[in-house]
């Protein structure tokens, strides 16, 4: 597992570092701290990681800047605060849990369970979408579907704008709502979009959706999507 603690107060960083290696002992393959908010955002740009610790007040920068920038990694974010009303604005950007300070090993170890068994309702309300000089704020209540392309995604709106993002459809898959489902291997749709389901002779499959658009759909993922509308 590889950790990455964002904290500027040593000595909480320390006594999370000591709790973790506690236990989790060998599963941490790699774990490093980071005290800004600026070391934060290059080490996870340049680093793949698979869970953030992350303290909502750096030294006076807000750690709402990373949380809005990575609201769309594949990674998990449990966030470390004492401040609970920032705590709850938090799991709009999906983060996995909350724990408050000061931390102690017991609920430590409940957010680490819920980690490892990857059982989560996903209630996130946004997603960051770089581009080139901003960043894009996405609700996803205004998504209609995402598409596969190039080894990245496009991501399609109700209004009809659309979106080039640099992650895989798997890493988003991870993140968002339960009412986006896969339908094929190229397409994750919001459910509540879908207007009928179509069959025909040879295996056709396709999703009508409110807009009028038509997407295919992979014969594997019909009985399931069947099933839930």
């Amino acid at each position: 597992m590889r950790i990455l603690i964002v904290e500027d107060e040593t000595v909480a960083a320390r006594g999370l570092t000591k709790i973790l290696r506690e236990i989790l002992g060998p599963k941490i393959s790699s774990l490093h701290i980071e005290r800004t908010l600026l070391g934060s955002q290059c080490f996870v740009k340049e680093n793949p990681i698979d869970l953030l610790f992350l303290d909502l007040n750096l030294d006076g920068d807000i750690g709402f800047d990373l949380l809005k920038e990575t609201s769309a990694a594949s990674f998990f974010t449990i966030i470390t605060s004492g401040n609970v009303a920032e705590a709850i604005r938090a799991f709009e950007y999906g983060v996995l849990d909350f724990v408050p300070k000061p931390i102690s090993k017991e609920r430590i170890k409940m957010a680490l369970d819920k980690f490892q068994s990857n059982v989560r309702q996903s209630k996130t309300k946004y997603i960051g979408i770089k581009q080139e000089d901003h960043l894009q704020l996405v609700a996803t209540k205004d998504i209609l579907y995402i598409q596969s392309f190039d080894k990245r995604i496009k991501v399609f709106k109700k209004n009809g704008e659309k979106f080039i993002h640099s992650k895989s459809l798997d890493s988003i898959s991870k993140i968002l709502p339960n009412h986006f489902i896969r339908i094929h291997r190229s397409y994750i749709v919001n459910k509540k979009q879908i207007k009928s389901i179509q069959t025909g002779r040879g295996g056709f499959y396709q999703v009508e959706l409110l807009t009028g658009e038509n997407l295919k759909m992979g014969r594997n993922y019909y009985k399931s999507l069947k099933a839930t509308i």
